[in-house]
């Protein structure tokens, strides 16, 4: 009987443990091959607020300065607004990196990379995440994330046409 009861008792404990823990990092990697080649395409992405020029969901960007740290603030169409800052750029090796401070997003911890890549005659964009879910299932902070990238990757495709 002394069994029975341990586990009726250990069981919620559990759930109360795992719910605790924090969530582990999710990864999302999409790409998309261009007929352009990396210099024109990177002329048109390179530009850390000309994601407002090719991105879909963008209405608009405005860069500004915050501690040494280079800021954009995306206003999104329908209502809302991100701001992300620069962490890295290489416009040699074509990538810049950025982060989420604010914004509707479920996600959290969320650091990002934007590439070109050579591919034959044309390139390869590539754009990844690594993320938290905030206030959200993985699944749905994954989805986000995962349309965000492939719009802004067709949208980049169709402009270097």
């Amino acid at each position: 009987m002394l069994q029975i009861f341990t586990r009726v008792l250990a069981l919620p404990a559990l759930a109360l443990v795992a719910g605790t823990v924090p969530g582990l990092a999710i990864d999302v990697a999409k790409s998309i091959d261009v007929a352009a080649p990396p210099a024109k395409v990177w002329s048109t992405i390179g530009d850390f607020c000309g994601i407002g020029q090719w991105h879909p969901a963008i209405e608009k960007c405005a860069l500004s300065q915050d501690g040494g740290k280079t800021l954009r603030t995306l206003s999104l169409k329908g209502g809302g607004t991100i701001v992300e800052s620069q962490t890295a750029r290489d416009d040699k090796a074509m990538s810049y990196t950025y982060g989420i401070v604010s914004g509707p997003l479920p996600v959290s911890d969320y650091s990002s990379t934007l590439s070109v890549m050579p591919k034959g005659a044309g390139s390869t964009v590539k754009w990844t995440g690594s993320f938290k879910a905030k206030g959200a299932p993985d699944a749905v902070a994954t989805d986000a994330i995962s349309g965000i990238y492939e719009s802004g990757l067709k949208a980049i495709a169709d402009k270097s046409k």
